[in-house]
């Protein structure tokens, strides 16, 4: 009996964790959920930051995006050492150190990324997120990136970043600053316990309507 009483404690204990994590991580505006916002004429930012979970599908087409934003590279570096972490180009290759492990892009036409990290980087408390990307012949006006981060159905962190103006035609370079909320000992042993159960949705918006919408998942292991 005191196995078994002390293995449902111990569950009982991660449950009230995370729904004590969710309860002071959620926004107290109004919950929308993914089946509302599909029925929307087009999507806003501040659509997509009342989601209380991570999505089950993509919130927009491919053909949304009109203005032919192009992803080409994408590098993360630490703030407090300037290491770089990670580092991958459109052609697929990727610099490796001992903080990243490995990328792969599934067969979803890129709309779908999986990292692989270890440990080490849940401690990391400021990242540098630089992405380098080419717009199509339309300017691009107010371009904009929300990105909201799970673990299993419990929010962790919302992102709210401005790329500005892009003229047409032109390849641009930016550097955003994540700044890492603080986890408990038992949320990272969690996280790393659970490959894959990190989650993120980004959503990109051009003058405040939603033209593309990627996922991630993560492990640190």
């Amino acid at each position: 009996m005191s196995v078994k009483y002390s293995h449902s404690a111990a569950a009982n204990k991660k449950q009230s964790l995370l729904k004590r994590y969710r309860k002071e991580q959620l926004n107290a505006s109004e919950i929308i959920t993914e089946e509302e916002l599909l029925s929307k004429e087009y999507i806003t930012p501040e659509d997509v930051i009342r989601l209380e979970r991570i999505t089950k599908g993509y919130l927009c087409t491919q053909e949304a995006n009109s203005y032919g934003i192009e992803f080409t590279r994408f590098k993360i570096r630490d703030m407090e050492s300037g290491s770089v972490l990670f580092e991958i180009g459109k052609s697929g290759s990727v610099d490796e150190d001992d903080e990243s492990v490995e990328e792969t892009i599934d067969a979803h036409s890129g709309r779908f990324v999986r990292y692989h990290f270890t440990p080490n980087f849940l401690k990391l408390r400021t990242v540098g997120a630089t992405v380098e990307f080419t717009v199509g012949d339309k300017p691009v006006n107010n371009f904009r990136m929300v990105e909201k981060h799970y673990f299993r159905e419990y929010p962790l962190k919302t992102f709210d970043f401005e790329f500005g103006f892009c003229i047409p035609n032109s390849k641009n370079t930016c550097e955003h600053i994540y700044e890492f909320p603080v986890l408990t000992t038992e949320l990272c042993e969690e996280m790393i316990n659970n490959p894959f159960e990190t989650r993120s949705d980004s959503y990109y918006f051009v003058d405040n309507k939603l033209v593309m919408h990627n996922k991630a998942d993560y492990a640190y292991c």
